[in-house]
Parts: structure tokens; C-alpha cells; sequence
């Protein structure tokens, strides 16, 4: 007898392989973008196959709402960060958005810090820069964009996706490749911490939204991030980044997390800041704040 686990995977696979079949004539004619149910059928398998439960891989990807987001992924192959405005932030309508955030905040932000050692002027910086505040979360549908940049892993879908771009890339055709299987990888992983946090905090992973890159909540954090590093701050039970006070002391958690301590010199600092986006403009701009809102 079949074990039940390898015939639901079999089973599974034949039925993605059968879908694909009967769309793949009608949908290729003029497509702007790639059917779902061919670009995303061997990244299903692959989940199937990485242990996740058929039946709601299938539901998820069957729904309407998953696309292949060719232009939400296109800026990983033309973007240039130089091009970021940092000086917006240190702006005193921008301060004082930032003070009142404060103020408003103030219990969690001192929890955080009690409880980290973390500045909280920096905890504030942060979101600052990442989200406004929790005014501005991204639009765009994770579940997409990491779908779309982790199926780039099949050939035929990457062939394509280069086709879709064409005028818009400033990468030649070699790095493209190096770039797309990198994070391909990349983004495959990402997908499946964003499945599993998803699942673990009850969150529709259909309606969840975030960044360009898939970062999602007030502090920004990657899915991966989100499953090792994110803290209930409020104490109800639930890890949600999209609510402040866990945002707080998920971002507060990550910096203790890469080696910050109270005192911390600036030099220190500025290599921690690193670790949360890799940027020197990103972490200068965020000690900058912090410096101004101390007073």
C-alpha cells in the first residue's frame, strides 16, 4: 500500500501537471503576464514536496487574487537606492510627526527599552524610515512577490519574465541570470516563512501586503525575520506586526538580537543598523534622528 504522504504529493503533482496542461493553450496567446497556473505549478510542487499541506497550497494558489506581479519584481533588476530621498526624515514636519509618535507610544517604547536595552529614539527612527510610522505599509501583495521572484528558478518562467522587461533593464543578460537564480533562492525561502508565520499567527496570507521587496508590518520585517525575531509586545497571545506595540518590541528584539547594548557607541551602532537594511545612507539617517529627538 501507497503511504498516504507520497500519494498526496503523487496526486497532487499529476492534478498541477493536468491544470497546466488544459490552460497552457488558451492563455499563451497574447498574455501580458504569465498565466499563475503555469508559472506557479512547479513552485506549488516544490512546497508540496518541502512538507506543506497540499490541499491549502492548492487553495491558496488557486484564488484569484494570486498573479504573477512581473512588475512588482522588475525594480530587483533596475533599482538604483542612490536614488532614495533620506533627507526627507530630518525634516522638522517629519521630527515632529516623530515626537508625537512618541508620545503616544511611550509605554511600549520604554517597555522595549527596559526590556532590550534598546534606545527607543532609535526604535522610533526606525519606523520612521521603514513605514512613516505605520502610515505607509506598501501595497503590494506578498504572497505575489515572492512568488513571482521564486519561481524565476525555472528557465522557462525566467525566459519570459526577461522578455517582459525589455527597456527597463539596465543589467546585461549574464547578470540578470546570476541575479534572478540568487534570488530565486532567496525569495523561495522568504515564501516559505511567510507560509508558515502566516499559518502560525491566523493571518490570510492573501490579504497581507507590504513592500516591493515582500517586507511587511510597521517595522518591515522579512517573513524569515518574522518568524525568529518578532515579539509579542502587547501581550495578547499573537505576534502582529501591524500593531505598534509589537513592532516596537520585534524591532527592539532585532537589535539586541545583532549585539546592541545600552551605552552602544555610534561606530557600533552604525554596524548593527546595517543588519537591519544594508544601507550606509539608511543607518546614518536613522542615528541622525535618534540624535535630534534626544534633543
Amino acid at each position: 500500500m501507497i503511504p498516504f504522504t507520497v500519494f498526496h504529493r503523487w496526486l497532487f503533482g499529476f492534478c498541477m501537471l493536468l491544470i497546466g496542461a488544459v490552460a497552457l493553450a488558451p492563455k499563451m496567446a497574447g498574455a501580458q503576464s504569465e498565466p499563475v497556473d503555469i508559472a506557479f505549478q512547479g513552485l506549488q510542487q516544490r512546497l508540496v514536496t518541502d512538507g506543506f499541506d497540499p490541499e491549502r497550497i492548492g487553495r491558496i494558489y488557486a484564488s484569484e487574487e494570486v498573479r504573477f506581479d512581473a512588475d512588482g519584481i522588475a525594480w530587483f533588476f533596475t533599482y538604483r537606492e542612490s536614488k532614495l530621498n533620506y533627507d526627507q526624515f530630518l525634516s522638522r514636519a517629519s521630527l515632529r510627526k516623530a515626537e508625537a509618535y512618541q508620545r503616544k507610544h511611550d509605554t511600549a517604547l520604554r517597555e522595549a527599552e527596559a526590556r532590550y536595552g534598546v534606545d527607543r529614539h532609535v526604535i522610533t527612527a526606525i519606523l520612521l524610515v521603514e513605514t512613516k510610522l505605520g502610515t505607509y505599509l506598501g501595497n503590494r501583495a506578498i504572497l505575489n512577490t515572492l512568488s513571482t521572484m521564486a519561481s524565476l528558478a525555472d528557465p522557462r518562467v525566467r525566459e519570459r519574465f526577461w522578455n517582459s522587461i525589455e527597456g527597463k533593464k539596465r543589467i546585461g543578460r549574464k547578470r540578470f541570470e546570476e541575479k534572478a537564480e540568487a534570488k530565486s533562492r532567496w525569495a523561495y525561502g522568504e515564501l516559505k516563512a511567510f507560509l508558515q508565520y502566516a499559518e502560525a499567527e491566523n493571518i490570510d496570507p492573501l490579504q497581507t501586503v507590504g513592500s516591493l521587496a515582500g517586507a511587511m508590518g510597521i517595522s518591515q520585517f522579512m517573513p524569515s525575520n518574522a518568524l525568529k525575531l518578532a515579539e509579542d509586545g502587547n501581550g495578547d497571545g499573537r505576534v502582529d506586526l501591524f500593531d505598534h506595540a509589537d513592532a516596537i518590541a520585534s524591532v527592539a528584539n532585532y537589535l539586541q538580537h545583532h549585539g546592541w547594548r545600552p551605552g552602544i557607541g555610534r561606530d557600533r551602532a552604525f554596524k548593527i543598523l546595517l543588519r537591519y537594511n544594508y544601507s550606509k545612507y539608511y543607518a546614518n539617517t536613522v542615528l541622525d534622528i535618534a540624535d535630534r529627538l534626544r534633543g
